[in-house]
C-alpha cells in the first residue's frame, strides 16, 4: 500500500491509537490504515508512563463510557497479553479507607464496582486486610483479586508490529502540523509529508484539543491541561512487602486516585502519583517549561475557575512535589511502617486532562466529530486498560460515520 494514500488516517501512536487500527482491520480488512506518529517509536508518552496497572472498572460511573469500556477492555487486553506472550499478572487490589468518614465512600465504591459487572469483590475487614497485604493499615478495605498489571510499553509494541504484520502502515516523526478537509479527502501536512486519506481519526492525547481544532473540530469548550505525576520508588526490601496493588479511597470531586502503591511486572514498588499543573504538555520534569503550552493554559478561563474550587489541594501538591516528607507521610497512611529512607526518587508521567471551561473535568471519554473526522478528546485513566474497547467502539462510530 501507499502510506501517503490511506483510506484511514490515524493520528497518535499510543495505546488508543493502535488498538483502533487493528479494530478496523479487524472489521474492515479491505481497508489501507496509516497511522502518524509524532516521535520516532509509539507509545512514548501516556501510554509508556503509567504505571502498568490494568483497572478492573470499580472507580467509575456506572454507565459510562469509562465503566463499560474498562470491564469489556480488561478481557481483551488479557487476551491480546496472552496470544503475543506479554506479561500479565493478577496480582490484586485493596483500596483502604484509614479514617471514619472514608468509610461511606468505600460502600459506594463497592456499589459501583459490583454494579458495573467487577468480578470476585469483597469488602475487608482489618484481620482480613492483614492476611492480603499484611504491612498495609485500615479501618476497612475493598479487595479486587482480579486488578493487574501489565507493560503498556511492551503491549503497544506488540500492536504496532500485529497492525503492520496485516498490512498497515505506520509513519513515525510524522508530527501534524496542519489539516485540511474538503470534498472527499483529508489532508495532513506532517514532517513525514503529506498525507491524503478518504477519512481521519484523531488520537492525539496530550495535543488531542490541538489536532482537532486543526481539522476543524468544534473545541473551544474544552481544553487538554497537562498534570504530571511524580513517583517514588521503595527500596527493594520493602518492596518485597507489597504483595499487590494498595490503594486511598480517592476523593470523588478529583480525577485522580490519590498516592498509591503499585507493584510493576519488572519487580518495583512505585508510590505515588501526585498530581502537579505541568507547564510543558511534556513537562516529564519540573525543569521543563513550554512558553506556548503555559500561554494557553494560563489564558483559558475554565483553568482559573478551577483553580478556585481547588487551591488549596493544588498547592499541597505542589508542596508535596518538592517535599519527600511530605510524600513519604502519604504512603504512611497505606503503609504505616515505610521510613523516609526505604524511598527514592522514581518516574513521571504527564496525563493529559480535558477541562471544560466552566472549570469542571470531564469525567468520561469524550469523542467529538467533524468533517470527515472523529477525534478522541479525553481519554485519560482507564484509557489504556479500556484501550481495545475503545477502539472497537471508535471503529463502530466510523462505520457509522464514515458509512464503511
Amino acid at each position: 500500500m501507499d502510506p501517503s494514500r490511506p483510506d484511514i488516517a490515524i493520528v497518535g501512536g499510543g495505546i488508543v491509537g493502535l488498538a483502533t487500527a487493528l479494530s478496523l482491520q479487524d472489521r474492515h480488512p479491505q481497508l489501507q490504515i496509516t497511522v502518524l506518529e509524532k516521535e520516532p517509536d509509539v507509545g512514548r508518552h501516556q501510554t509508556g508512563h503509567n504505571s502498568g496497572v490494568v483497572h478492573s472498572g470499580i472507580y467509575y460511573r456506572p454507565g459510562s463510557l469509562k465503566a463499560r469500556l474498562c470491564v469489556e477492555g480488561v478481557g481483551l487486553l488479557k487476551a491480546f497479553c496472552e496470544e503475543h506472550d506479554l506479561p500479565y499478572q493478577a496480582v490484586g487490589k485493596v483500596i483502604v479507607a484509614t479514617r471514619p468518614e472514608e468509610l461511606p465512600r468505600l460502600d459506594d465504591l463497592f456499589a459501583r464496582g459490583t454494579e458495573n459487572g467487577v468480578p470476585d469483590l469483597r469488602m475487608l475487614d482489618p484481620d482480613e486486610l492483614e492476611e492480603v497485604e499484611p504491612n498495609a493499615a485500615g479501618l476497612r478495605a475493598i479487595h479486587s483479586p482480579s486488578t493487574a498489571i501489565t507493560d503498556y510499553g511492551a503491549v503497544v509494541r506488540a500492536m504496532r508490529s500485529e497492525f503492520e504484520r496485516r498490512g498497515g502502515a505506520v509513519l513515525t516523526g510524522a508530527g501534524v502540523r496542519g489539516v485540511q478537509a474538503g470534498g472527499d479527502s483529508v489532508v495532513l501536512d506532517s514532517d513525514a509529508g503529506e498525507v491524503e486519506a478518504a477519512h481521519l481519526i484523531t488520537c492525539a492525547g496530550l495535543y488531542s484539543d490541538r489536532v482537532a481544532r486543526m481539522a476543524g473540530a468544534d473545541v473551544d469548550d474544552v481544553r487538554i491541561i497537562p498534570f504530571r505525576g511524580e513517583y517514588m520508588l521503595l527500596r527493594p526490601e520493602r518492596a518485597a512487602q507489597v504483595r499487590g496493588l494498595i490503594y486511598p479511597v480517592p476523593d470523588p470531586t478529583l480525577p485522580f486516585l490519590g498516592v498509591h502503591l503499585t507493584r510493576t511486572v519488572h519487580g518495583e514498588v512505585e508510590a505515588g502519583p501526585n498530581a502537579v499543573l505541568a507547564f510543558d504538555r511534556e513537562g516529564y520534569s519540573v525543569l521543563d517549561v513550554s512558553l506556548r503550552d503555559t500561554a494557553e493554559s494560563l489564558a483559558y478561563p475554565g483553568l482559573w475557575r478551577m483553580a478556585g474550587s481547588f487551591l488549596a489541594i493544588g498547592l499541597y501538591e505542589y508542596y508535596r512535589s518538592f517535599s519527600k516528607v511530605a510524600f513519604v507521610h502519604a504512603i504512611q497512611r497505606l503503609m504505616p511502617d515505610v521510613a523516609l529512607s526505604d524511598v527514592r526518587r522514581g518516574g513521571a508521567g504527564v496525563r493529559a486532562q480535558a477541562l471544560g471551561r466552566d472549570g469542571k473535568l470531564l469525567d468520561d471519554f469524550v469523542v467529538k466529530g467533524s468533517e470527515r473526522a472523529l477525534h478522541v478528546l479525553n481519554a485519560p485513566s482507564p484509557a489504556a486498560t479500556a484501550s481495545l474497547a475503545i477502539g472497537r467502539h471508535l471503529s463502530e462510530l466510523a462505520g457509522e460515520r464514515f458509512g464503511l
